[in-house]
């Protein structure tokens, strides 16, 4: 059942989505600069809740809109009502609903869901990652020279040794095509199912992220933080790649090679 929930409320979420995409509607900005929240993104947390409200009431909530909703319970939802909000407000396609479900502090269940695109991927913890209920893998690329990587920045510089422009002219100087897409989510669903060979970000939030590494991790991928250890949604930095070039990429972003 509780996958038919998350099924559920991906798709109540991108009803809205689809219901506000290049139409009228109020943006207020929240805390920083470029940081928008549209009347679309509440209307989609707010379906999205009722959804699992009504399935499992005492379940804990964490989402990007709301923040918190603190229940005694051993699952958590972790909500992006719509990842790449400044994409959507410009009438950009590249959007989506991402929700990671998490059970006693472990990613369990992943959905992203782009209805513009028609993609809608799904990963389970053990039974692998679909893109439209068919099977994904990551790509076979060996050499991050021969790779296409994808990336975002903060709308914050983040002025530390090997920062976000530092790597990201490192790698197109020696004519790696890097991309930016303005959706995290969406970065690591690609690089599950091997149009992206890799994709790093300094700064992310656990809703950016539940989802998509889980994604990367059921397709064949490897996740990890910048230091090469385990990846947890509740830190910033993140490498997904298709594994085979992950050693060479976490170099490149550490200030050594290429």
């Amino acid at each position: 059942m509780i996958k038919n929930t998350l099924l559920k409320a991906t798709e109540a979420g991108a009803k809205e989505l689809v219901r506000f995409f290049n139409g009228d509607f109020k943006i207020t900005n929240k805390e920083g600069i470029n940081n928008p929240v549209t009347e679309a993104d509440h209307a989609s947390e707010k379906a999205i809740f009722e959804v699992i409200k009504n399935d499992f009431p005492d379940h804990f909530i964490l989402s990007e809109e709301a923040g918190e909703i603190i229940m005694d319970s051993s699952y958590k939802w972790i909500i992006d009502p719509i990842d790449g909000t400044i994409n959507f407000a410009n009438g950009i396609p590249i959007c989506c609903i991402s929700i990671g479900l998490e059970h006693n502090g472990k990613i369990i269940m992943g959905a992203v869901y782009n209805p513009l695109m028609n993609e809608f991927f799904i990963a389970e913890k053990g039974a692998g990652a679909t893109l439209n209920d068919k099977r994904i893998t990551v790509s076979n690329k060996t050499a991050v020279v021969n790779s296409c990587l994808v990336t975002g920045f903060p709308y914050t510089y983040l002025d530390a040794p090997n920062g976000p422009l530092q790597v990201f002219e490192k790698l197109i100087r020696k004519g790696v095509p890097v991309r930016r897409l303005g959706s995290a989510a969406i970065d690591l669903c690609w690089v599950a199912c091997g149009r992206f060979d890799g994709f790093y970000e300094h700064k992310l939030q656990a809703w950016d992220s539940s989802a998509g590494f889980l994604m990367v991790e059921e397709a064949g991928g490897k996740v990890t933080d910048f230091a090469g250890q385990y990846y947890s949604v509740y830190q910033p930095h993140i490498l997904a790649s298709n594994g085979k070039i992950h050693d060479e990429l976490l170099g490149i972003i550490n200030g050594q090679g290429l």
